[in-house]
């Protein structure tokens, strides 16, 4: 896995109680193009994108690439969950060189309000703390969207900074798989 480091790309499947966490597949192209056509998912990310240009663009088999996963619910795409390296131009840094390990998550409106965000991101990042052990992963998100701060919180990320991006201030938290023997 090239952008994240030695971890094997694709992992096998993530299975939780309800959920699955796998690559991309041709299945989930009309649910790609929806969730990027939305317009509640699009609310704190810069708007949805126009429909006819994603039906123009997102190839027959949706990209895949190490640290994306597709979450599945009993056979259909519902969200997206990522692991990228955050850009050294962008505020929000851990360590001066940059290059943290950065969660975001995406879910099709129909399945917020399920736990499902929650259940999908801790799968995740369990997976990302066997693969990367001890490295730290970042989460930024607009303070105006409780629900992803609530998400954040319940997973265990901690505010380190807050800052002004995209004309909104940002909230940047920080989650590590080490625990502190307090």
């Amino acid at each position: 896995m090239t952008e994240l480091g030695p971890a094997a790309w694709p992992p096998a499947p993530i299975r939780t109680e309800r959920l699955v966490l796998r690559e991309p597949e041709a299945r989930d192209r009309m649910a790609v193009i929806e969730l990027f056509a939305s317009p509640e998912v699009g609310t704190y990310i810069g708007g949805p994108r126009r429909r006819d240009e994603l039906e123009r663009t997102v190839p027959e088999v949706p990209r895949r690439r190490p640290g994306l996963f597709v979450v599945d619910l009993d056979g259909a795409m519902i969200g997206t969950i990522t692991f990228d390296r955050r850009d050294a131009e962008r505020p929000g840094h851990l360590r001066p060189e940059a290059g943290e390990a950065e969660l975001g998550y995406m879910f099709l409106p129909g399945a917020w309000g399920y736990g499902y965000a929650a259940e999908a991101c801790a799968a995740a990042l369990d997976w990302f703390a066997d693969a990367l052990p001890g490295e730290p992963v970042v989460l930024c998100t607009q303070t105006a969207n409780d629900r992803s701060l609530r998400l954040a919180t319940k997973l265990g990320f901690t505010e380190a900074d807050r800052f002004e991006e995209y004309g909104a201030e940002q909230w940047f938290g920080v989650w590590s798989s080490v625990k502190s023997s307090d």
